[in-house]
């Protein structure tokens, strides 16, 4: 994600479809405008979107959650000056997606740090979780709830798995942020940045030679039409935080917000089972259609923790020198 900066610099009035801007109000109802990258056969927009139902009756449709899949009303890098300045209510990000701008939020993908199942189940209660939302609410947003979305990544390639540091090598492979590409880079691959929906069609013309993603993705965003081979690894933990424009969450009424916050709540933890089941199935999809999965073992796991966690750590502390020390103590305690 690039600089605060230039995201508020963007055109958004030019970039956001007018139905969106001028035609979203229902008649009677409050509405929030939801805005995400995923697919409708992503897991975490069936979840989003079975939040907005949730909402629907709870509020007996006092409350419409409209929600925008796959970028429909704004691109990824959008998002977030979107919902700074109120052309529509929510977004989501993923938390790597931050990059510069909350560089905190990236203590939770330092290479097999915060991988754990449970850790990542008790995070939307925790004290990290509050630290997290605090530093986001001075970047003009309000953090209403966290998603848990994969401790199981995949890296893709075509012509030899990646199973050992040594085979990244040379490879030209997706890229995240600085702080995730210091990983990659410390193993020899060359990284480069690329958005979540553009990752299947650089892997097709060659600009890339191996993606990373969530195992579940890699099904919803169907690599395996474009990739022969998977390792499956607990590299990072990504949550998706869902955030709103703080002046129109303030001026909702409290029996409103209270409607929201229940079914945000709701899908937190739905959102942890239906990572696991989602993933446990898609490792079997991706071997249905003809991708060759290697899961990787402990050893396997601590190779690669051994050459990839501490420039990652290093980095981290370097990006957020006076609050860094203080997340990693509190993402250990969770």
């Amino acid at each position: 994600m690039g600089s605060r900066r230039n995201f508020l610099a963007l055109p958004l009035a030019a970039a956001l479809p007018l139905p969106a801007l001028h035609g979203a109000r229902a008649q009677g109802a409050t509405v929030m405008r939801l805005s995400h990258q995923y697919p409708p056969s992503h897991h975490i927009a069936g979840v989003l979107a079975r939040f907005a139902e949730e909402v629907k009756t709870r509020s007996n449709g006092a409350v419409d959650v409209q929600v925008f899949p796959a970028e429909q009303l704004a691109k990824v890098a959008e998002n977030f000056p979107g919902v700074a300045r109120g052309a529509f209510e929510a977004a989501v990000a993923t938390n790597f997606t931050w990059g510069n701008t909350i560089p905190e939020m990236s203590g939770q993908t330092i290479p097999f740090f915060f991988a754990d199942l449970e850790k990542n189940r008790r995070f939307p209660a925790s004290e990290a979780r509050r630290f997290l939302d605090g530093i986001t609410a001075r970047r003009a947003v309000r953090s209403v709830a966290w998603l848990f979305t994969t401790n199981r990544a995949i890296f893709t390639s075509q012509k030899a798995p990646l199973v050992s540091p040594a085979d990244f090598r040379g490879v030209k492979i997706r890229g995240i942020n600085s702080l995730i590409d210091t990983a990659l880079v410390a193993v020899g691959a060359a990284p480069a940045a690329t958005p979540a929906p553009e990752v299947v069609g650089a892997l097709q013309s060659g600009v890339l030679d191996a993606g990373l993603t969530d195992v579940s993705a890699a099904v919803s965003r169907r690599f395996y039409e474009v990739q022969k081979y998977g390792t499956v690894s607990p590299f990072f933990a990504v949550s998706t935080q869902v955030y709103v424009n703080p002046r129109w969450w303030d001026r909702l009424p409290a029996e409103q917000r209270g409607i929201i916050e229940a079914a945000l709540a709701k899908a937190e933890a739905e959102a942890v089972d239906v990572t696991v089941k989602t993933a446990d199935a898609a490792v079997g999809e991706l071997r249905e259609k003809g991708m060759t999965v290697t899961e990787q073992t402990p050893e396997q796991v601590a190779a690669w923790q051994a050459a990839m966690q501490k420039p990652v750590m290093d980095a981290f502390l370097k990006s957020a020198p006076e609050s860094g020390p203080r997340l990693l103590d509190l993402l250990r305690a969770v």
